[in-house]
């Protein structure tokens, strides 16, 4: 068997693994080490679980993902984005489905202070859910919305997933951010243009609220949305300014965080522990997937299984648009079983080389990338969002109830990803404004 075939084969067993649910993380340390093991020898593999491990974690930018956790998991616990969702439902009381915008625009500001789809969904689950189901909206919309407005935590930042491809392909991660900062809109657009059309089309799913607000009542709301301005003035401010790098804007945000729960009086010990606990699983959970995929990388490398896959696709004739279709399905299909990280951090040791093969540009793709892998947190039968709106609102809807409500915003997101993919301007614009 020759070294290419091995490392095919271990790609096989890797797959095989996965679809027996054994942990993706324990699944490429396992298929890594023993292919390194098979290729150069025991000593070669254990030398290389002693040094990739180390290699991975000691990377200083790494250190930014914890931190931009702690900040969410705080926002998420000490309930700091509620007033924003407040805010909006009072601006927007005259607007058809304006409970349901709502519950997008707060979704949208949980996402700059968070970077996690599910503590979006789940903080917004709790608010906005609710509140339309008292004012008779349609189950299947009211869920629906906020399980994708969750999505678009992932896209405006600060993001996690942006953070480890940033590292993984040594791309600028401010420049990420930027680039995210125009899709999360172009989503939320989106989002707020299938709403007006669904109820403006049938009134039923979002019946008027017969609520008149006085002007001051609506500016007075306005004062409950200051943690989420303030936190995010902070972050960007300090970050696009360049008083300190994206790295040290993780530890700021979570620390700014802390003073406003603090300030605001919602900070308790138990909140605070919470915090910390889901931060410290979270993290540790991310750096034993991503300390895998290194393996991986350096597996398929000493194997050449790596440089025959990507010789393979691209000696294959195809144009880029077929390749990077190809590239599209394969990512929703691997959303409809895998957690997005996972998904992510699987692929990208095989697919980083195509695209830069294609001569595409790697910032572009990792804001296309990541708004794939968020498409996956919807898609049946695994979408993550949608089984965290179900746990948050019992037994008012079924799960297939909150995926029927999602299938015009997938619709929607297909649509988004397609512009992205058609003019990737959109996507760059904002990082060549930066540069």
């Amino acid at each position: 068997m020759t070294d290419v075939q091995i490392g095919l084969s271990g790609l096989v067993l890797l797959v095989t693994l996965i679809a027996l649910r054994i942990p993706i993380g324990v699944s490429l340390i396992g298929v890594s080490f023993g292919g390194l093991w098979y290729l150069m020898g025991f000593n070669v593999a254990w030398g290389s679980l002693g040094i990739v491990p180390y290699q991975f974690a000691a990377n200083w930018v790494l250190s930014s993902v914890p931190m931009f956790l702690l900040l969410g998991f705080i926002c998420y616990h000490t309930q700091l984005t509620q007033g924003m969702f407040r805010a909006a439902r009072m601006w927007l009381s005259g607007v058809p489905g304006g409970l349901a915008i709502a519950a997008v625009f707060g979704s949208a500001g949980f996402a700059a202070v968070s970077g996690s789809s599910v503590a979006c969904s789940a903080a917004m689950g709790r608010i906005a859910v609710p509140e339309m189901v008292k004012y008779r909206y349609d189950p299947e919309l009211a869920t629906g919305t906020v399980a994708v407005a969750g999505t678009i935590g992932a896209l405006i930042p600060p993001s996690i997933i942006m953070i480890l491809y940033g590292i993984i392909a040594q791309e600028s991660i401010s420049g990420l951010f930027l680039g995210g900062i125009s899709a999360g809109i172009l989503t939320a657009i989106g989002y707020i243009l299938v709403i007006l059309i669904r109820v403006k089309i049938n009134p039923n799913l979002a019946p008027d609220t017969n609520e008149t607000i006085p002007l001051s009542d609506k500016v007075w709301a306005l004062r409950d949305t200051w943690p989420v301005i303030m936190i995010m003035v902070g972050i960007f401010g300090g970050l696009f300014g360049g008083v300190f790098t994206p790295t040290e804007a993780g530890a700021v945000g979570a620390s700014l965080s802390l003073a406003v729960a603090a300030i605001k009086g919602s900070l308790t010990w138990e909140r605070f522990r919470n915090a910390i606990l889901e931060t410290l699983l979270t993290t540790s959970a991310l750096i034993i997937i991503a300390v895998g995929a290194s393996l991986l990388t350096r597996f398929l490398a000493l194997s050449g299984a790596g440089v025959y896959l990507s010789e393979l696709i691209i000696g294959m004739d195809a144009s880029v648009v077929v390749i990077l279709l190809a590239i599209v399905v394969i990512y929703i299909l691997l959303g409809m079983f895998l957690e997005p990280i996972g998904a992510m951090l699987l692929t990208l040791p095989i697919v980083l080389p195509i695209i830069n093969d294609l001569g595409l540009s790697l910032l572009w793709f990792g804001v296309v990338l990541t708004k794939l892998l968020e498409v996956g947190m919807i898609t049946p039968p695994i979408g993550m969002n949608v089984f965290v709106i179900k746990s948050v609102v019992g037994n008012l809807v079924s799960t297939g109830q909150v995926f029927r409500g999602i299938f015009w915003f997938l619709m929607m997101d297909l649509l988004v990803l397609f512009v992205l993919m058609a003019f990737p301007e959109v996507v760059l614009f904002l990082p060549g404004l930066g540069s």
